[in-house]
Order: C-alpha cells, then structure tokens, then sequence
C-alpha cells in the first residue's frame, strides 16, 4: 500500500495504491462515473501510461475541492507521488514527462478598478 497527495488548483487528492487489477475508486464510485469526460480520465491515468503499469495497482481516492479539471490533476499528482514511492526506478521518466512537480497554476485575483484580475473597462475618449 503507497499513498501520495496531489494538489492542483484547489483540489486535494489523498491517493493510495495497491497492487491489484487496476480498479480505480474515487469518493467511493468508479472513475468513468466519476469523471464526465473521456479526456479527463486519461489524464488521470498518466503516470500509469507512462510507467507501464496500467492494470497492475488498485488505485483508491478522496478527492475535495475545485471542479472536474482540477481534481482530475490533482488524482494524476497523487498517483505519480505514490507510484514513486512504491518504486524509485519510476521517477526518472515520471520527471521527464514533467508530472512530478505540482502545476501551481491558479486563479489570478480580481483587482479594484478591473472587470476581472486584467480585463479592464472599456475606454471612451469623450
């Protein structure tokens, strides 16, 4: 049993992995039912593609906060995490595809004076 945590935006997931058939829970349901689109699925399953071990762990996962996108990269950060931790010898191509380090890409904030965090009003002459 390997447990990672991945993050993206502001989703959480607490992952663990266990040498299995390739079930893959999260909050309870399947991950096609989980997640609405094929594409997510996908990305989710990244690490595993890329380490070869497709149908070889059950993968169990919590999940909170943020929407579809954000948890399906925040599930895909945790497996990495934990895969590496189940063996070292994954992490070199884990790195290469750049899923190891965590996407901190976020929200920009809103600013005063703005419609949104750059989008300013309009501009009128007169």
């Amino acid at each position: 049993m390997y447990k990672g945590l991945g993050r993206r935006k502001t989703s959480v997931a607490r992952v663990t992995i266990t040498p299995g058939k390739g079930k893959i829970i999260i909050n309870g349901k399947d991950i096609n039912e989980y997640f609405p689109y094929a594409t997510l699925v996908q990305d989710a399953m990244q690490g595993f593609v890329i380490t070869k071990t497709e149908n070889q762990f059950d993968v169990t996962a919590n999940i909170k906060g943020g929407g579809f996108t954000g948890q399906a990269g925040a599930l895909r950060h945790g497996i990495v995490r934990a895969l590496i931790q189940a063996s070292q010898d994954y992490k070199l191509p884990l790195k290469k595809a750049g899923l190891v380090t965590r996407d901190a890409r976020v929200k920009e904030r809103k600013k005063y004076g703005l419609k949104k965090a750059r989008k300013a009003p309009q501009f009128s002459k007169r």
